[in-house]
């Protein structure tokens, strides 16, 4: 473990002193991005790991990735959020194995009663019957079609997709009945699926955008552990558009004084790799994933502690994180909107975003064998 960093750095001893206290061995969490496991807020109880001083602790195994089947009830969720382009979603899987430590998802582990730390990475929920449910409900009578999103919450594509293809069986659903989808995820996995997708993408019923955080190796190793390689993504955008998909690159997040240095040379690779459209969402830290992601610049970039949260804070009216409609993707103040206008200009010189693609739902056939149940007379 290295040295509390020097004043300079502008972090409170205090605070480094009790967040390393509250971390997990250092070798039980290789390959992790959070430190931290504390017990999810609605708990009753709450549980910390500390030495007893027999050095005991170093000797508990690295963490493994635990899956557990999930029958849930119901797969399309639906929401109302203004500033969302979709108001129905997916998310065959709960929890991410990719453990970016600033995933705005992980404060939902808590309603599992596990924490949004190192839990959300390593303790996960498949839902192998996420393909029938899709049928079914696309089969009920007054159903109208609209894009569904998947991806906007935990990634699709993550490794525990290779062993349990369920967004594979999802796609063979919409692509039979001819529904429109939007993809969002940070693996070059999606190309395993370029056979089904460029069906679809025929009848123009399918978009994927990769999420490109960082072209840095090892700035995207530290912070996102699990995901894709940055060179593998730009080759998932590159084999895509080759087979005629639509594919668009995001910047999510953009965090200032980390990445935001990146934004004309991620643009330029993902235009040279085939994209054609472009976005960006502005660093969340909602509940848990602002103790989280304030501990890993601890961890890793110390002397960047003070500049990034300050920045953070002034864009976010003076606190980690303002959930407004409408600014809690983009922020407000003078350094989010030079990032929005940088991103902007990018954009135009490089030809992205000219014309937005706009999904078909014209074509839909309702499944006729999901599941529900017939009218006794």
């Amino acid at each position: 473990m290295s040295a509390a960093p020097q004043s300079d750095t502008a972090v409170d001893p205090e605070e480094y002193t009790d967040a390393m206290s509250a971390r997990l061995n250092e070798d039980r969490r290789r390959g992790r991005a959070a430190a931290l496991n504390k017990t999810g807020r609605f708990e009753p109880q709450t549980r910390e790991s500390f030495d007893d001083g027999w050095d005991s602790l170093e000797d508990l195994p690295p963490l493994k990735t635990e899956v557990q089947d999930e029958r849930a009830r119901t797969i399309i969720t639906r929401n109302d959020s203004p500033d969302l382009s979709f108001d129905r979603s997916i998310n065959p899987y709960r929890g991410c194995e990719h453990g970016c430590i600033y995933c705005f998802a992980r404060p939902t582990h808590a309603y599992m009663g596990l924490s949004p730390g190192l839990d959300f990475e390593t303790r996960l929920f498949a839902k192998p019957n996420a393909a029938a449910l899709l049928e079914r409900e696309l089969s009920r009578p007054g159903y109208t079609p609209r894009v569904i999103a998947i991806g906007t919450n935990t990634d699709p594509y993550q490794p525990l997709e290779k062993s349990y293809g369920l967004m594979r069986e999802i796609l063979e659903v919409l692509d039979a009945c001819s529904h429109p989808v939007a993809i969002v995820t940070k693996s070059a996995l999606v190309a395993r699926d370029i056979d089904i997708l460029s069906r679809m993408a025929e009848r123009n019923l399918v978009k994927v955008a990769l999420s490109v955080t960082t072209l840095d190796r090892k700035l995207c190793r530290g912070m996102e552990p699990r995901t894709s390689a940055p060179h593998k993504r730009l080759g998932a955008i590159r084999a895509l558009s080759d087979a005629g998909i639509p594919v668009a690159v995001m910047m999510a997040p953009i965090i200032p004084a980390l990445t935001d240095s990146e934004i004309e040379g991620l643009l330029e690779a993902a235009a040279e790799h085939g994209a054609r459209e472009a976005s960006f969402i502005l660093l969340r830290l909602p509940l848990e994933v602002s103790e989280l992601f304030r501990d890993w610049l601890l961890r890793e970039h110390p002397d960047r502690y003070r500049h990034v949260m300050s920045l953070v804070r002034s864009m976010r009216g003076g606190k980690d994180y303002d959930a407004k409609w409408g600014e809690r993707m983009r922020g407000r103040g003078p350094y989010a909107e030079q990032i929005a206008k940088r991103f902007s200009l990018a954009a135009k010189r490089l030809g992205l975003n000219l014309r937005r693609k706009k999904l078909n739902t014209a074509d839909f056939v309702q499944p006729q064998k999901g599941g529900v149940q017939l009218n006794l007379f």
